[in-house]
């Protein structure tokens, strides 16, 4: 019997992490190469939907026993007024951090290869449609590789992105709150929004809070782009956030960035793609960081691109097939964010928010992923779950 060609997943993420740990179980063998030697954390919100969280149980992962903070509520603000409502589920929160190191984990655990500290600088197609994936010290040739980079762009495989991407800045800061700040923002997921931009504030695990925001470049400029000025005048026009913020502590030195981020990006096969280069999560499509669910996304690609992988399947097959999962939950997350953009639109969407409330779990209900795309990607991967009984 032939052994089933080596698998490359480039990028220890979530999508990177969860896709290596299904073919491991399946009994592939894989390999991981994860740029950051150690754990890191990521550029991105933290909230786990009911949906990321059905994968990442289905994977073994137990977010309760790793410190998940429990949402119950959302809550939208726009100057002085605050909208909050119910959830329609049970959201969690807890950072990535946490999350991705417990998937490389328990892919290492199942038999992966996982190699930190090692960037991918490059993929060719050789002949024949091999490929050839090019790190800083050494060349891989496995039979298929799964590109699960992230949002940034890969050296020898841009992806091709609309033009008029916005000229937006995503900062990411965590912050230790007082008690009685802990206990205002316990259980609920803050959307802060304001001219230029929006936020997202909620607790992650350790009692610590996680502030994320896009701002246009003009708004970072006028407040003479430094954080603390943007940080500073935004509390100055959001009470809400003032409260929930001021002499709040700052855990990291300087805050995560990242500019320019393709929001709305879904892949479209080219012809003469590689047959055999898979691309999860981000590489794939980049729904919108607040208004979208771009971790039940990735994980949603991670179990598709094993399953097709296990399956034989080619990855222009695996491409379509995922884009008809995702593709509308990636366009409705667009249009609220669009939306959202229109200060009339906005402020009457407040308004009428504070006599409908419901409206707003209504609103993160329609973003989610189809039930019946989850319920059929895991009945086709079962066989690779692991043993919990």
């Amino acid at each position: 019997m032939t052994a089933a060609p080596p698998v490359l997943v480039a990028g220890g993420g979530v999508a990177g992490a969860a896709a290596a740990l299904l073919l491991a179980r399946a009994g592939r063998p894989v390999t991981v190469l994860e740029k950051e030697a150690l754990p890191a954390n990521k550029m991105c919100g933290e909230f786990i939907s009911v949906e990321a969280q059905r994968y990442l149980d289905f994977l073994g992962i137990d977010l309760t026993a790793l410190g998940a903070a429990p949402i119950t509520t959302v809550a939208a603000t726009l100057g002085a007024r605050t909208v909050a409502h119910a959830l329609p589920f049970a959201g969690l929160s807890l950072s990535r951090y946490v999350v991705d190191e417990a998937l490389l984990q328990a892919a290492e655990g199942a038999g992966t290869t996982v190699v930190r500290g090692t960037r991918v600088t490059g993929i060719e197609q050789q002949a024949g449609g091999h490929l050839a994936v090019h790190c800083e010290r050494d060349a891989y040739h496995p039979g298929a590789v799964l590109l699960a980079t992230g949002k940034h762009e890969m050296p020898g495989d841009k992806r091709k992105v609309a033009s008029g991407v916005e000229p937006l800045i995503g900062f990411k800061m965590y912050f230790e709150l007082s008690p009685a700040q802990t206990q205002a923002l316990a259980g609920r997921i803050e959307l802060l929004f304001f001219d230029g931009g929006y936020a997202g504030l909620q607790p992650v695990e350790d009692g610590r809070a996680n502030l994320c925001l896009l701002v246009h470049e003009k708004r970072f400029a006028r407040a003479g782009g430094r954080w603390l000025d943007l940080l500073g005048a935004l509390m100055g026009e959001t009470p809400r956030l003032a409260r929930l913020l001021t002499d709040a502590v700052p855990l990291l030195a300087h805050p995560l960035a990242i500019y320019r981020v393709p929001y709305g990006f879904v892949h479209q096969p080219r012809k003469g793609e590689p047959a055999a280069l898979y691309r999860l999560g981000d590489q794939f499509a980049v729904t919108h960081s607040f208004t979208g669910d771009g971790m039940a996304l990735a994980l949603q690609s991670a179990a598709m691109a094993a399953g097709s992988i296990i399956a034989a399947t080619d990855a222009a097959t695996y491409h379509r097939a995922l884009a008809k999962g995702v593709s509308g939950q990636v366009r409705r997350s667009m249009l609220l964010y669009r939306l959202g953009r229109r200060r009339p639109l906005l402020r009457a969407a407040i308004t009428v928010g504070s006599w409908f409330p419901q409206l707003l779990s209504a609103g993160a209900a329609w973003t989610r992923l189809p039930p019946a795309l989850l319920d059929n990607t895991i009945a086709a991967i079962a066989p690779t779950a692991p043993d919990v009984g």
